[in-house]
């Protein structure tokens, strides 16, 4: 029999012999990783990950039930690939064996079942507006108040109890706002701007959307949003459906294509770090391979483009104490930390302060806060308390996860994402007045 060259896993992208290799177990890696940090095994840092990997990839272990559990209990949240000294890509690593434990790891029946769910909703803003009102409804009626009052939430399995312990407070105007489209520039354009509406946060977050148009116009952009656009795909790549995610790629990289913008922004963390990486996910597609490296080169956070920008509309007081959150896939994946900082310190009067452990992930990962519910509920509380140390009157975070994870464990201090600061200081509002406002 010839030997796989690739071990126990298939031959569609394995895990890169060449990033295994340059893994040095030197263990920088293990103050930054949380899943180490919880649990102190080496196994689920990312030494130890890359260790099974290599493993596997030589064929001396399969794709079991043990391999499979320390996979699936990373975040994602790449704080290693920051820690790194050696340039180790383990964001390319997790991702490609993610994608191999999709094909070749058969899931209990109810595993499948409940991520069944999860993509069958997320990734699909007309289902997830359906699924919104009646939110909105469960609430309202005080059905979810009773839950919570009778213990029954407590009652329900760990994936279903995060569920429902995760839903926002649904506004139902929100929930049934029309998108964006296309928001004219305030004075001279300076730039079209495509801009990526996002599934959660399009149908969960739309005053987020809506202050992102408004400020980008303020600042001198023709701000497009197509409606033609679909999920970008991030949630799919990050949990190893990776020919999902291809698809979705094209589609997204053909529709900004066709609305012919000079950048596309996006207000989403975990969105952009995906919409950044479609060069690499289809670089050995022939007819896409260009075209998708050209798209991610335009793709900008809002915090990067208005760091780029010189500010044009003026910026009147916020005088609030403020804590920013550096989501993992803006700070590790993205590299971006310096951009909101320094737009959230050009309000006037807004006092910026830091919080303990800044690179350590709040749990929410993607779908990561409701498949691991136990470790992201302790990595939840433990950032809850860090930013209640801080004692901010508001809580910043350009990330839809990270907002409903913090809310979870952090209810009675508001969280914004920090353009929508920008947004009220544009216009001379109170932020938390604001936020309750329709836009």
């Amino acid at each position: 029999m010839t030997p796989n060259p690739t071990g126990a896993f298939d031959a569609f992208h394995p895990p890169d012999r060449g990033a295994l290799d340059d893994c040095v177990h030197c263990g920088f890696c293990l103050p930054a990783c949380p899943t180490y940090q919880l649990w102190g095994e080496e196994m689920d840092s990312p030494r130890g990950r890359i260790y099974l990997m290599d493993l596997a990839s030589q064929g001396e272990i399969g794709l079991d039930s043990t391999f499979v559990q320390h996979m699936d209990a990373c975040l994602g949240c790449m704080a290693c690939v920051t820690a790194c000294p050696s340039g180790v890509a383990y964001d390319r690593l997790i991702e490609d064996t993610r994608a191999q434990v999709e094909r070749g790891y058969p899931r209990s029946r109810a595993d499948r079942w409940f991520r069944a769910v999860i993509f069958a909703l997320f990734p699909h803003p007309a289902r997830l507006r359906v699924a919104a009102v009646l939110a909105w409804g469960y609430q309202r009626s005080g059905l979810r108040a009773l839950v919570a009052r009778s213990g029954l939430r407590d009652r329900l399995p760990s994936r279903l109890a995060a569920l429902e312990q995760l839903l926002p407070d649904v506004r139902l105007r929100d929930a049934l706002r029309r998108p964006v489209e296309r928001v004219a520039a305030q004075g001279p354009s300076r730039r079209t701007v495509g801009m990526v509406t996002g599934c959660v946060q399009s149908v969960f977050f739309a005053e987020v959307n809506a202050a992102t148009a408004r400020v980008l116009a303020a600042e001198g952009c023709t701000v497009v949003a197509p409606r033609e656009q679909q999920c970008c795909g991030a949630l799919e790549l990050h949990a190893g459906r990776d020919a999902t995610a291809r698809e979705r790629a094209k589609r997204m990289i053909a529709t900004m294509e066709e609305a012919q913008v000079d950048t596309v922004v996006i207000n989403a963390a975990g969105c952009g770090s995906s919409l950044k990486s479609y060069g690499h996910l289809l670089a050995d597609d022939q007819d896409w391979a260009d075209r998708a490296a050209a798209f991610s080169a335009q793709v900008r956070d809002v915090t990067e483009l208005l760091a780029e920008l010189e500010p044009r509309a003026p910026r009147h007081p916020i005088r609030a104490r403020v804590a920013y959150h550096d989501a993992c896939h803006l700070a590790h994946a993205q590299g971006v930390r310096a951009e909101p900082r320094a737009v959230l310190a050009a309000i006037p009067g807004l006092e910026l302060v830091e919080v303990a452990e800044p690179e350590l992930c709040c749990g929410s990962a993607g779908i990561y806060n409701l498949i691991q519910p136990e470790a992201a509920a302790d990595l939840g509380r433990r950032k809850a308390e860090h930013l209640r140390a801080a004692d901010p009157a508001l809580i910043a975070t350009a990330n839809p996860g990270c907002l409903l994870q913090i809310r979870r464990h952090l209810p009675d201090v508001p969280l914004l994402h920090p353009v929508q600061l920008v947004d009220a200081s544009m216009r001379n509002l109170d932020p938390i007045a604001t936020k309750e406002q329709p836009a």
